[in-house]
């Protein structure tokens, strides 16, 4: 049965979708139908096959640079009390400054290749990435940090031993949030300014009046994302054996 969830759900939804351009009437050029969306996929799939790799390819690079800038910075807030003061509210700030208005900037600086993208998706998913796991290196047993102090245990030891892994459950949702907004730097980046990729895709495809192949390239770059946080989700279960995911769940039929 909990296999056929999703499908019952994606069946719903296309149902649905076609039940609104039904009832509104909407022209296929402001509201395509499910079918014809369906028809451009197939007569471009190729086209989205090779912007859809390039997306890709952003997402994944960008994903590892920015979980492991993000935990490097917490372990590095956490060793260094001074550091805290100084790094902390620059975090903040980062995030406070609107992510539109930074991608002009990464696109002048960087070009209009892959870098500028990659940068773009590193800004989005370092803060929750760090925010998780200086959060997990906090809030330690503090019966383990005690049991340390009564061995003598060095600073390093209790941090990279005892606090780090303790961390992993939140290192572990901040991967994952991570995970899932991640596409949003890509496309953004693209957007603004590339030559390749799901986002240039999208956006031409509306300049042309093309709203079937911009509706199948939205939904390649949704099933792609679905796709992406599935397997990361199942790999930080796995990092985290010990923590079940969903105790609840697993008592469902």
């Amino acid at each position: 049965m909990k296999a056929l969830r999703p499908l019952i759900t994606a069946a719903g939804l296309v149902a649905l979708w076609q039940a609104v351009v039904t009832i509104t009437g909407a022209p296929h050029f402001i509201f395509p139908g499910p079918l014809r969306v369906a028809a451009a996929a197939v007569s471009h799939a190729h086209t989205l096959a090779d912007h859809a790799w390039v997306t890709l390819a952003e997402i994944l690079i960008g994903l590892a640079i920015g979980c492991g800038v993000g935990a490097a910075a917490a372990l590095a807030i956490m060793a260094y009390g001074p550091l805290r003061r100084w790094l902390l509210p620059l975090l903040v700030v980062s995030q406070a400054l609107p992510v539109f208005a930074l991608a002009p900037l990464l696109v002048l600086w960087l070009g209009y290749g892959m870098a500028s993208k990659i940068a773009m998706a590193v800004l989005i998913i370092f803060f929750p990435v760090t925010a998780a796991t200086y959060d997990g290196l906090r809030r330690t047993e503090p019966e383990w940090l005690e049991l340390a102090g009564v061995m003598n245990a060095p600073r390093r030891s209790v941090l990279l031993q005892i606090r780090l892994p303790a961390a992993l459950p939140p290192l572990a949702s901040g991967v994952r949030v991570a995970t899932a907004v991640a596409p949003i730097g890509a496309v953004v980046g693209e957007w603004v300014g590339a030559s390749r990729g799901l986002g240039f895709l999208m956006l031409h495809a509306n300049a042309r009046m093309q709203t079937d192949l911009m509706f199948a390239a939205l939904l390649v770059l949704a099933l792609g994302a679905l796709t992406l946080y599935t397997l990361v989700d199942r790999a930080m279960d796995r990092l985290v054996y010990w923590q079940p995911s969903n105790p609840a769940e697993e008592k469902d039929p």
